[in-house]
């Protein structure tokens, strides 16, 4: 006896249109997977340099609290105006500008105290200040005032050419200087 086995394999047969769309669901399927696996190397990546970042941090706080505690300089006695009150700390602030200013060869035209504002600590002494005087002066009274003792900050700068006199050369005018001065003072001794 004679087995007659046919195996009938009958395949739909897919036409343009479904051939197109099993592609594009493949193509879609590798796209995924392609997402997949870059998901996966950036947050392995990240993992690592995460790691590296707490082992650096571990290793700082380690030096950190094995070195011996660290002197914080303070400013000198001479950073400090020092009197026993604000309204004569403000004068010695007021003498100050002014002994510059004559080193410079300015005038000073007015000064004042100026009121603390609100946010200003209670040691702070403001002085609102004009001057006339050259552009080569304002440089060095500026810097004077910013790099001396006692520590005095400019806080506000306005600048206004004055009318020229007759002998006054054109390449260095006359300037008024409005400036707004803080300084810090310590209570001394009366």
């Amino acid at each position: 006896m004679r087995i007659n086995m046919k195996l009938d394999l009958n395949l739909p047969q897919l036409d343009r249109e479904q051939l197109v769309s099993v592609a594009a669901l493949a193509l879609l399927l590798f796209i995924c997977l392609c997402t997949l696996g870059f998901v996966f190397q950036a947050r392995h990546d990240a993992a690592d340099e995460l790691a590296q970042r707490r082992e650096l941090l571990s290793r700082l706080e380690t030096r950190v609290r094995s070195e011996p505690e660290r002197r914080i300089a303070a400013a000198p006695a001479a950073a400090f105006l020092d009197a026993p009150t604000q309204g004569l700390a403000s004068a010695q602030l007021q003498a100050y500008l002014a002994k510059l200013a004559e080193t410079e060869r300015a005038s000073l035209m007015s000064s004042g105290g100026e009121a603390t504002k609100r946010e200003d600590a209670p040691d702070t002494i403001r002085l609102q200040a004009t001057l006339e005087l050259s552009a080569a002066a304002l440089r060095a009274l500026l810097y004077r005032l910013e790099s001396g003792t006692p520590y005095v900050f400019v806080e506000a700068l306005s600048v206004q050419p004055v009318s020229t006199a007759a002998g006054r050369a054109a390449e260095n005018p006359l300037l008024r200087a409005s400036l707004s001065l803080r300084a810090l003072w310590r209570k001394g001794a009366p």
